[in-house]
């Protein structure tokens, strides 16, 4: 199968799913490799044919979607982002979890893949120089792909996936496991994951920092971001903070939120909502 052909076929089948375009156009390699396995398995000579199966089998559509979760993630995937979360938007956090008398900042990072972002996070609040005042971090992780989840549980990574992090960070965080690099668990301990998928479900509670990157604003349609989006903005606390890509933008929909201040692809709920 060429690239020509996939293209073309995702243009057509990516909206069935709720799914857009532009937000596959660059990553559109790992679904087509994907798609190519699919047509050996079914024994089809070409996407045509599989888009006739698709019509006559409606139960595919489950598999294609599948075959549509992009699984790429490393620790600090964005350091732009990672860098300001420290010194800009946790002090604020404490703050606002101190006045309400609160001993645990709750964070949800949405779409977790295998792991890297949550873990991230705990690892950040662990190594910078930042005065905690008694305030701990709970995350909650949540993947809708269940092989995926079982790769975050075990918390082992190759090389390629800490290349971001400092060589301090390496070293204080991981241990070397049969060529793979080991979470400690001082870093694990933090994190709890959940099968979930964001389209038809999402947790209780409300949390003081969401993070929602290079998922529901970048993959799903706009009235699909306009519905999800509006279901996060319930389940984040008024003054909390929203994370999101370095490349997305929010739908003007989405009331409530402004920018933080001075930091990039970060916004701040409304204190009034």
């Amino acid at each position: 199968m060429n690239d020509k052909a996939c293209i073309s076929f995702l243009q057509w089948a990516l909206p069935h799913l709720n799914l857009r375009w532009p937000g596959f156009r660059r990553v559109r390699g790992q679904v087509c490799k994907r798609l190519a396995r699919r047509l050996v398995e079914l024994r089809l000579s070409d996407v045509e044919g599989y888009r006739l199966y698709l019509q006559d089998t409606p139960s595919e559509w489950h598999v294609l979607d599948a075959m549509c979760r992009i699984t790429i993630s490393r620790f600090f995937r964005d350091r732009r982002v990672y860098g300001q979360l420290p010194a800009r938007v946790f002090p604020a956090l404490i703050d606002m979890a101190q006045q309400q008398g609160e001993k645990t900042l709750s964070c949800w990072c949405i779409g977790t893949a295998s792991g890297e972002e949550p873990y991230g996070i705990s690892l950040l609040w662990d190594l910078v120089d930042l005065e905690k005042k008694g305030v701990d971090l709970s995350i909650l992780a949540t993947e809708v792909a269940g092989a995926m989840l079982s790769r975050a549980r075990k918390g082992c990574y190759p090389a390629s996936s800490i290349r971001e992090l400092p060589d301090a960070a390496k070293i204080r965080a991981f241990s070397l496991n049969d060529g793979q690099f080991c979470l400690k668990p001082r870093f694990k301990r933090r994190v709890q994951f959940r099968q979930q998928d964001i389209r038809n479900e999402q947790p209780d509670g409300a949390f003081h920092l969401i993070l929602c990157r290079n998922l529901v604003f970048t993959y799903f349609c706009r009235e699909l971001q306009e519905e999800i989006g509006r279901k996060i903005l319930q389940r984040l606390q008024p003054g909390g903070a929203l994370v999101t890509g370095i490349h997305e933008i929010l739908p003007v929909s989405l009331e409530g939120l402004e920018p933080w201040p001075s930091v990039r692809s970060v916004y701040r709920k409304n204190p009034q909502i």
